[in-house]
């Protein structure tokens, strides 16, 4: 009788910066597992996204329940425990998912690669956290036989953005982060005062970002006409295709930023006082980093020689 294929699950549920530094680890453990059935529990965002890197053969939608979700914690246990998994790989490593090792029945408990206490391949290293989420991914992981981790450069990606009026060379802006976090933006008058800058030197600015990031947009063009309102236009996929054709990519601490590094286009980040970029920097072949501690007293300037 045939034996049954080895079943792994593969948890990561956000944000986006940690999803697409999780990637490389994916890879690893979809190439270290090439036979086995390979579920990703993961939350809706990244549902289409994981589907097209061809690493899972199912993905399942975490629906977090809450705290007094009896009903959703019991149908989350069940599913869990009907799968029969051999192993999971905890690539979240937070109280929520070590909350779900413990949903395991003793007869069901698959090896465990993570944080969770008695799992059968636990990192409790201080250093798993003191920098990049991509680099804890590689020490846990090496516990369990997976080692050669690369950062994902997101060749398999596909999108189509021919809808879009380009003028080759392009310079990508990220002027937004998240909206609770307003002291991480550099100021729309800085990045106005670059687009003009790129545009003298024959560079067509483009800036992305979401509907937040409309009223920033309205404000770079109002300086630099030149520039490109790209803003709630654009999906990740076609990010990451607008990444692999730009000379460089110019933004904020925030999660497309990851993206666009991760396709080893030219990245310049710029971070304030308040992100550490020993741990929140994204991965990439050519990735700068600039800090002030008061992003408004960062002169765009400073910026211009990078690119130089």
């Amino acid at each position: 009788m045939a034996k049954n294929k080895e079943k792994i699950l593969v948890i990561k549920l956000g944000a986006l910066g940690d999803f697409i530094q999780a990637l490389g680890a994916m890879a690893a453990i979809r190439k270290h597992h090439a036979n086995a059935e390979i579920t990703l529990l993961t939350t809706e965002p990244f549902k289409e996204f994981a589907k097209a890197s061809n690493y899972f053969d199912y993905i399942w939608i975490d629906k977090r329940p809450k705290f007094f979700n009896i009903k959703g914690w019991l149908d989350l246990r069940k599913r869990l425990n009907e799968a029969h998994f051999d192993r999971v790989y905890d690539l979240q490593n937070n109280d929520r998912t070590c909350l779900y090792f413990k949903l395991f029945k003793n007869k069901n408990k698959p090896e465990w690669v993570g944080i969770a206490k008695n799992a059968s391949h636990r990192n409790l290293s201080l250093d798993r956290t003191a920098g990049l989420a991509f680099d804890g991914h590689v020490q846990t992981l090496k516990l369990a036989g997976i080692e050669n981790i690369e950062i994902d450069k997101l060749e398999w990606v596909k999108a189509d953005i021919s809808n879009f009026v380009l003028e080759k060379p392009y310079a990508l802006l990220i002027p937004g982060s998240a909206p609770m976090h307003p002291e991480k933006r550099w100021p729309s008058s800085h990045f106005a005062t670059i687009a003009t800058m790129l545009d003298n030197a024959g560079y067509q600015p483009i800036i992305l970002g979401t509907a937040i990031e409309k009223n920033i947009a309205k404000e770079i063009i109002e300086i630099c006409p030149r520039a490109i309102d790209f803003t709630e236009q654009t999906s990740l996929a076609q990010i990451i295709v607008l990444a692999r054709g730009a000379n460089v990519a110019i933004g904020n601490d925030t999660g497309p930023m990851h993206l666009i590094a991760s396709t080893g286009c030219p990245s310049i980040l710029l971070f304030s006082k308040h992100s550490n970029p020993n741990r929140h920097a994204p991965k990439g072949k050519h990735v700068t980093i600039i800090q002030e501690d008061n992003l408004e007293n960062l002169n765009p300037e400073k910026i211009i020689i990078h690119i130089k």
